[in-house]
């Protein structure tokens, strides 16, 4: 079990102040340098969530380290923050190339410290796990779809129960906690509903509304083809690096239709519309067409709105959570882009049922500063 944190520095003060920040929550092993490092890592590797490693340090330093760690083919196995006041861009930058996660500047804000190193504990433990899980969906795919061929009656609930299934390997995958798409989900079905209700120009249906529903839980399939160097960097993206985050959705959409021929019909044109089209906005400025109005479709209208509001009501690596007061607002006034106007009646008129959802999951107290969200 990887519950230790491993403080590599060579000032005894700063390891004092780490250890006492963190040993509430993990075990505590210290090194006073890229030399001990080694050896603690080769007696306890295995038990190692995180390294707090400084830089200038006697016999052997951080960047040393790190390429030790990375020759040794142990550099992935946990993430290395790197702690220092040496924080000139060409070292930050050696720092990121060497295989460090995050770099956080002397002297640190404690609580920032904390949130990052347990964020960073979370999503390297949820990337272990879901090598696993994917091979055990492959199995478990491969053995549905002989089923499917015998049993068409049940073709429509074993669908839904194996999207449910890859969604839930694509949160592991994700950056999102785990509640997010059951969460993304709910408010799916509470919008859909209103849209239902108050704009039958859009036709849907409660059938309709049960495959989009369903469907949502892939908006974010193609993330499982991101890097992870550039799904979990901890800074901001180069310009190239968003070009490639955003090919999510085209990447979705293609993983969907290579395997939409066993699948019903209109459930998979739901995934394939929704996985593409989600960061779409209504006034064109979204990704990956551009697509502007009704174009969209509706699908990925409600998805779009849905997943951005569960991620602002949800904490991250970069950020704490919104209040649901502060991010309800955040959306109509198109903090997070333009939305369809109905969408947004139908949104204000869901309040008090996406209240309820969003808070059997918990959500921050305190209102937060503004904080980057992608949507």
């Amino acid at each position: 079990m990887r519950d230790t944190i491993l403080i590599v520095d060579d000032q005894s003060g700063n390891r004092e102040i780490l250890t006492e920040l963190l040993r509430n929550d993990f075990k505590i092993k210290e090194a006073v340098n890229g030399v001990e490092a080694l050896g603690v890592l080769a007696a306890s590797k295995d038990s190692i969530a995180v390294m707090l490693l400084d830089i200038v340090m006697p016999k052997m330093g951080g960047l040393e380290l790190l390429t030790k760690m990375k020759e040794n083919k142990i550099i992935d196995d946990f993430p290395v923050v790197v702690c220092s006041g040496e924080g000139s861009l060409d070292v930050v930058e050696k720092c990121f190339a060497a295989g460090a996660m995050d770099f956080i500047r002397k002297p640190y804000e404690s609580e920032m410290v904390l949130l990052r190193v347990k964020k960073l504990n979370e999503l390297y433990q949820s990337r272990r796990e879901s090598g696993d899980k994917l091979k055990k969906f492959a199995r478990v795919l491969q053995s549905q779809n002989k089923m499917l061929e015998q049993q068409a009656k049940q073709q429509k609930s074993d669908n839904v129960s194996l999207l449910d299934s890859l969604g839930t390997i694509v949160e592991y995958r994700n950056t999102e906690n785990h509640e997010h798409i059951r969460r993304v989900k709910a408010f799916t079905r509470i919008l859909s509903t209103h849209m239902m209700n108050e704009f039958p120009e859009y036709e849907l249906t409660k059938e309709k509304i049960d495959q989009i529903t369903a469907a949502s839980a892939l908006h974010d399939i193609g993330k499982i083809m991101i890097p992870d160097n550039i799904l979990f960097k901890p800074g901001k993206y180069t310009s190239e690096e968003f070009d490639y985050m955003k090919s999510h959705t085209i990447r979705g959409y293609d993983i969907i239709a290579q395997i939409a021929d066993n699948w019903d019909k209109e459930l998979m044109d739901y995934c394939k519309q929704i996985a593409r089209s989600h960061h779409e906005k209504y006034d064109g400025r979204g990704y990956p067409e551009n697509l502007k109005g009704d174009r969209i479709p509706i699908a990925a209208q409600v998805v779009s709105v849905t997943d951005c509001f569960e991620a602002l009501i949800s904490e991250s690596l970069y950020k704490k959570a919104y209040t649901f007061d502060v991010a309800f607002q955040m959306i109509l006034n198109g903090d997070c882009g333009a939305f369809n106007p109905k969408l947004m009646e139908a949104f204000r008129n869901s309040r008090d049922e996406f209240k309820k959802i969003a808070s059997e999951g918990g959500q921050a107290e305190d209102a937060v500063e503004e904080a980057n969200v992608e949507v």
